[in-house]
């Protein structure tokens, strides 16, 4: 009997031993960093979730480790990015940083076609060429070693653009304030002037048909390593023609032929991915509210997304996502009116529709299961461009969609109704936050297709 109640007893204690073990904690002693040759320390430093000195859980520090790999990789930074903990005694660990440094600076010969998405251009367009935009854009990412982004870009063919952008995330001593500038200058000779049987229909002519600018100075705040804050004040010029004045009197927002305005723009995003460019864990909720001023018109807008992400396993996740915006339209102008179809408000199956409206909600639904990797070597600089590796994914989705018009137009079948599309695609991932997604879609109104997205995020 005295034997049984020693064991028992020993196994309590080994138990509470061990349960307690748990939630020791740990100090974190040292940060050491390796590979940053441009980057500055203290930019690596900011996306990590504990600092020299922090005292963490034994074991969440696993967890922490995780979630710094993840955020520093999500900075577009980096090509690969190693994170250990190294115990230097029983009360202590020091962290081990390694990271290997994208090509920051891209002179990249611009082209791109202006209509919507890929599969418009290429279809309906015919792939015309007088329906694309080329030139040089100069883009240097991390430009001081803080992160920072340049754009300058010189675009000629079916519009005329003159861009410079610049954006510095940090300019206090505790890295939450940033600022950004953006000019934008743009003629053409063609424009969209309004929708017909939900397509657009374009007005074109020999000389300048619309031309006009852009500039905008933001306000960026960061309080902790997932959410941002953006306060941002522009203003602007559009121009047209008397001919496309004459051709839709409705299309600019004071039925003029030229507008001018001052807007503001605040915005919230909280973003916990595991990989922005292509999650497959975490959830992200975006709001932003604009304000447009002007003597003849006015506009008030309001958009809310969010998207959440759900692994089964390490080869299968859902997605789900919904996206709603809402307009207080001045008057029934053609610009204003622009929604389903325009930006992150489009439905797969629906690409070469658009919607014209006062409010619109989607909902997206996808199941995804990775079929795989392929490898390849590059041929291109083994330090900035190692061995490729494609990732390939198999989706089944769908899509619910509304958009209210209070003022529909008369040949629209697709607003004022639910509208729904289904189906299944392939997704591609790659180095440089390379997606390309080739979907096969059907919609209500019967038509079924292959339609291609994606691109590369320098």
């Amino acid at each position: 009997m005295f034997n049984k109640r020693t064991a028992f007893l020993f196994l309590f204690i080994s138990l509470l031993l061990l349960s307690y073990s748990g939630f020791t904690q740990i100090k974190i002693s040292a940060i050491q960093i390796e590979g940053n040759a441009k980057t500055k320390s203290y930019i690596i430093a900011r996306e990590l979730p504990y600092r020299v000195g922090d005292v963490v859980a034994n074991d969440s520090l696993s967890l922490l480790n995780i979630i710094a790999q993840q955020q520093l990789f999500n900075t577009a930074l980096f090509l690969e990015v190693v994170v250990e903990a190294n115990n230097v005694d029983s009360a202590s660990v020091a962290i081990h940083i390694k990271v290997k440094e994208r090509w920051y600076f891209f002179p990249i010969p611009y082209f791109r076609w202006v209509d919507r998405n890929f599969s418009e251009w290429w279809t309906v367009n015919h792939r015309s060429l007088d329906r694309v935009n080329y030139g040089l854009n100069l883009k240097q990412a991390n430009a001081t070693g803080n992160n920072d982004k340049l754009t300058l870009g010189f675009i000629t063919g079916y519009t005329h653009q003159t861009i410079v952008k610049y954006q510095f995330p940090y300019f206090d001593k505790k890295l939450k304030y940033g600022l950004g500038v953006s000019w934008l200058s743009f003629s053409q000779k063609e424009i969209n002037n309004e929708t017909l049987n939900d397509k657009q229909v374009f007005y074109k002519t020999i000389g300048v048909i619309q031309k006009g600018y852009r500039g905008s100075a933001s306000l960026l705040y960061r309080p902790n390593l997932f959410e941002r804050h953006s306060m941002q004040l522009g203003v602007g010029e559009n121009e047209i023609s008397d001919s496309a004045l004459l051709n839709q009197p409705r299309l600019l927002p004071n039925f003029k032929k030229s507008f001018s305005y001052a807007d503001l723009t605040l915005s919230f995003t909280k973003v916990k991915f595991n990989y922005n460019a292509y999650p497959s864990n975490g959830a992200s909720t975006e709001i932003a509210v604009y304000q447009r001023f002007s003597a003849a018109s006015n506009l008030t807008s309001f958009q809310f997304r969010q998207v959440y992400v759900h692994p089964f396993t390490k080869s299968r996740f859902v997605l789900l996502e919904s996206n709603s915006v809402a307009k207080f339209l001045p008057n029934q102008n053609y610009l204003d009116s622009k929604l389903m179809g325009y930006g992150n408000m489009q439905m797969n199956g629906l690409e070469y529709y658009v919607i014209d409206g006062n409010a619109a909600s989607l909902l997206r639904a996808q199941i995804h299961q990775s079929l795989g990797a392929v490898r390849t070597k590059s041929v291109l600089s083994q330090k900035y461009f190692p061995e490729i590796k494609f990732q390939i994914w198999l989706k089944a989705f769908s899509n619910l969609g509304y958009v209210y018009s209070e003022h529909p137009n008369n040949s629209s079948k697709l607003s004022n109704t639910l509208l729904k599309t289904v189906g299944v695609g392939i997704d591609i991932t790659g180095m440089y936050d390379f997606v390309l997604k080739i979907d096969y879609s059907v919609n209500q109104l019967g038509d079924k297709g292959v339609y291609l997205h994606g691109g590369v995020n320098f």
